[in-house]
């Protein structure tokens, strides 16, 4: 290490002033739980979990409660003197959005739909005018009145009969995803009688505008297990069973083709996908388009007398092939290739109109869109900026010469373009309002590659207000993910400008585990390479510090879900390296889980994380799992949120983890769990309810990172 580097590390230790959340003896006290010995049991050994007590699906044991409540109520107390911080960052990231904003409209069918907001509330409104845009307001859905009265809302999907006469919606009102279907007459506004209970939200109507395709969920596990079909007026008892999948390590769903010819049943698991269509006419017989295989991935979609179907058939960064109408279905030996397989090219999605094709591909850790003709001229769509996000937009219709894309990077908002694939014209449609005064110009964004200690070059995207001086001395927050795939592609957000304003760097690393590098990074980051993911993490960190974009002692690192996994494995394994710790939503009781399948999503993730059922898959997640790697040591400021009502990671995960962290720390840096006890694994719902938890948990960072108000 350099001397220079050594100075700055040095310097930047000196220069932070103590936390403003108090270490006195007067801080409140946190509470305590009890222990109670439980063994957990399996092929790999047995384990004590001494707070297994708190799991309780039926949320409602009392002393369970009185914990959560008590959590709470310490998170209340131990956070009032950032309060008046929340507020202030609460009026700043709020006074930044568009309060009477609206989408972009699009038209199918003859009617422009679109999604409005009015000032003051936290719901949107959803319409549709007939013909053109200065014909009369049909409004869909006035949400704010379907959420009225209750602590969450959400409509999951919603489908409009072919004939555009009926809407079917899936609704949530408890935030666990066990959605009602229910049915308006759009001619008349009247809610109609029939209710379908603890489905997906997943919709398709069949072509005669009665018959609604649903998919039915396991009431325990939570797991898409059927395909069934409703006839508006009739007995939801009498629904038809259409397919059934007996094998639980799959996702089941179902959808229309571009045609609008077929209706398509789909089921995935992590490695392998299966799917069987029928004519939306007649929707009777479902027939495979080739036979599930392990480590065989397809999607078809179908267009204009063929289908074109994305696939890793001998291609792991996926190609595209072509079947035309009138060959079997069943034989994939007939299918044709269409654009060929690149080691440095991960094809992500396509999009199919008549007369082209659009293409979503990653290259470089960025996703750029690029199109086919019919004539075979392929053609990139350009961006200005090193590092941003391009994506497909709506493009409802195939019949037109506009593509329709999505582009974003950390300092450029939601911007909707569409480009004419003949002249090459591009039109703006929106850019998403930043108020506020916000300007670009004053910020700085860059792509970075990190060396990981495999020698593994990981890219990093960062951005910071203008003027920022890269001597060592910054806070930082760095944020990642890193599971099932999922890419972290550089977004921007409203509310980090509240951070970067205050001389925040703000990071994300786009670490092994996610596809920003093709299909490769996401198999080097899971089952017995998933510690990549969390030495990746680490690793960044690092660099960013010896590059002079932080200063060592002001780092926070920020994940959910499986990315709250990421932050308790990093909080075990480099606790020096982190100053605060947010972890939202954490699933951190990796081994217990994965051992239950009666848990909701267990048996779908075997092939992402192990079946501990298995030895090797055992001790190597034991290993790294947070609950089970709580050690008698000093860890950074910590920040935990949870919903009661999750179903992707239950609350008692969280809940268990931050017992065990109260008992075995030896530091005196504080612990916050926040329980939302109406809320699920999205948090609250509303447009500016979810703002409250930011502008909570900011200044609890802020704070921490020594950063003046």
């Amino acid at each position: 290490m350099s001397t220079v580097l050594l100075n700055r590390i040095a310097l930047a230790t000196c220069l932070v002033a103590l936390p403003l959340i108090s270490r006195a003896a007067d801080m409140p006290t946190p509470p305590t739980v009890a222990k109670k010995p439980h063994a957990v049991v399996a092929p790999g050994g047995t384990r004590q979990d001494e707070y297994y007590w708190l799991r309780d699906d039926t949320r409602k044991n009392a002393e369970m409660l009185a914990y959560l409540k008590a959590e709470n109520a310490y998170a209340d107390a131990l956070l009032a003197p950032t309060k008046p911080l929340q507020d202030t960052l609460y009026a700043e990231i709020t006074g930044r959005i568009k309060q009477d904003d609206a989408s972009v409209p699009y038209r199918e069918r003859g009617y422009w739909y679109y999604r409005r907001y009015e000032t003051g509330k936290d719901y949107p409104i959803d319409a549709r005018r007939a013909g053109t845009m200065e014909a009369p307001e049909e409004i869909l859905f006035d949400q704010n009145a379907m959420a009225a009265g209750k602590g969450f809302f959400q409509i999951g999907d919603s489908e409009v009969s072919q004939d555009n006469k009926l809407i079917a919606w899936a609704e949530d009102d408890v935030g666990r995803r066990q959605y009602v279907l229910r049915f308006k007459d759009l001619s008349t506004g009247k809610v109609l009688d029939d209710v379908v209970r603890n489905v997906e939200a997943n919709i398709v109507w069949a072509d005669d505008n009665r018959t609604v395709f649903y998919v039915e969920k396991d009431p325990v596990t939570l797991l898409s297990t059927r395909v069934k079909a409703h006839v508006l007026g009739t007995p939801v008892a009498q629904d038809r069973l259409v397919y059934e999948e007996q094998d639980d390590s799959f996702y089941l769903g179902i959808s229309r083709t571009r045609s609008d010819k077929y209706l398509c049943i789909g089921v995935e698991s992590t490695v392998s996908s299966e799917y069987r269509c029928a004519p939306a006419a007649d929707p009777r017989e479902f027939v495979v388009i080739a036979p599930r295989q392990r480590d065989f991935e397809y999607s078809p979609d179908h267009l204009d007398g063929r289908w074109v179907i994305r696939t890793n058939w001998d291609a792991p960064n996926f190609r595209l092939m072509t079947l035309q109408d009138g060959q079997a279905w069943g034989d994939r030996a007939l299918w044709s290739e269409f654009v060929a397989h690149k080691d440095d090219v991960f094809i992500e999605d396509v999009e199919l109109f008549d007369d082209f094709l659009a293409i979503e591909e990653r290259s470089g850790g960025l996703l750029r869109l690029r199109t086919l003709t019919a004539d075979g001229k392929s053609e990139f769509v350009a961006s200005d900026e090193p590092a941003y996000t391009m994506s497909l937009g709506m493009n409802a219709e195939p019949g037109t010469d506009w593509l329709r894309y999505g582009y974003v990077s950390m300092t450029t908002p939601n911007t909707t373009y569409e480009r004419n694939i003949r002249t090459g014209e591009r039109r703006l449609l929106k850019r998403d309002p930043v108020l506020g005064g916000y300007d670009p110009a004053n910020y700085v964004t860059e792509r970075l590659w990190a060396t990981a200690r495999d020698g593994t070059k990981v890219p990093v995207s960062v951005v910071y207000r203008r003027g920022f001086k890269k001597d060592g001395t910054a806070p930082m927050l760095q944020y990642a993910y890193g599971s099932y795939g999922s890419s972290t592609d550089p977004r921007f957000s409203p509310t980090v400008v509240s951070l970067l304003d205050r001389g925040v760097v703000y990071a994300i690393a786009h670490i092994r585990g996610g596809e920003e590098m093709g299909r490769a990074w996401y198999e080097n980051g899971k089952l017995l390479n998933k510690k990549n993911t969390f030495t990746d993490f680490i690793d960044v960190t690092r660099f960013l510090v010896a590059e002079g974009y932080a200063a060592k002692n002001r780092v926070a690192a920020q994940g959910g879900s499986a990315g709250g996994l990421l932050m308790g494995a990093v909080a075990n394994m480099a606790p020096e390296d982190y100053r605060v710790i947010l972890a939202q939503v954490p699933f951190v009781d990796v081994v217990t889980t994965m051992l239950d399948e009666s848990i909701p999503l267990t048996t779908n993730e075997f092939d992402e994380w192990g079946n501990p059922k298995e030895k090797a898959y055992y001790d190597y997640m034991l290993s790294y799992s947070p609950y089970d790697n709580v050690e008698k040591k000093a860890y950074p400021s910590i920040f935990v949120g949870t919903g009661l009502w999750d179903s992707q990671v239950q609350y008692y995960e969280p809940t268990k983890w931050v017992a065990r962290l109260r008992d075995h720390k030896t530091d005196t840096n504080p612990l916050v769990f926040r329980v939302n006890m109406e809320a699920g694994h999205g948090g609250k719902s509303g447009r500016f309810q979810r703002y409250h938890e930011t502008a909570e948990y900011y200044a609890f960072l802020l704070q921490e990172l020594g950063v003046a108000q």
